[in-house]
């Protein structure tokens, strides 16, 4: 809910700008009571997506090529945009510096996140920047003790 409160407006402000989600979003992005959107803002919201991608599809914005990410866990169609020419990955809610995001709401999965986070995001280059949803800014490098642990546990 936290994410899409703003999507009528933004739409409103940018009329030709896109929403892109990951498919497996659908039913979240279309039934409030999967969002979250009455606990938040006291009122149901809808998203009404312009394209639904899948993991590996690539985006051109300017100069730069972000290639999406799949990460599964906050909720099932969780997305990451990963930039390897620019070294840096915008990671929403699915990793954060010392941490990982929710997994306690509808279509969220501690097991998921876990997953996506050791198996796709500590896979990229040590130096890559990570910018996620909220809080500061750190770097894979810095993030790997904490998962590389986790990886060993049967989840």
């Amino acid at each position: 809910g936290d994410h899409i409160g703003g999507v009528e407006q933004f739409k409103v402000d940018f009329p030709d700008a896109k929403i892109i989600a990951h498919e497996a979003e659908a039913e979240m992005l279309l039934d409030a009571r999967i969002n979250s959107s009455m606990e938040i803002f006291m009122r149901p919201i809808t998203v009404n997506v312009d394209k639904y991608v899948r993991d590996k599809e690539s985006l051109k914005v300017g100069n730069a090529e972000l290639t999406f990410m799949h990460t599964p866990g906050h909720t099932k169609g969780g997305l990451c945009l990963y930039s390897e020419k620019e070294k840096l990955i915008f990671t929403g809610d699915t990793l954060f510096s010392g941490t990982w995001g929710r997994t306690d709401l509808p279509t969220g999965s501690f097991v998921e996140i876990i997953n996506s986070i050791t198996n796709k995001l500590m896979t990229l280059p040590d130096h890559t920047i990570v910018y996620p949803g909220h809080g500061k800014i750190t770097m894979i490098q810095d993030e790997k003790n904490i998962y590389l642990e986790l990886r060993e546990k049967d989840f």
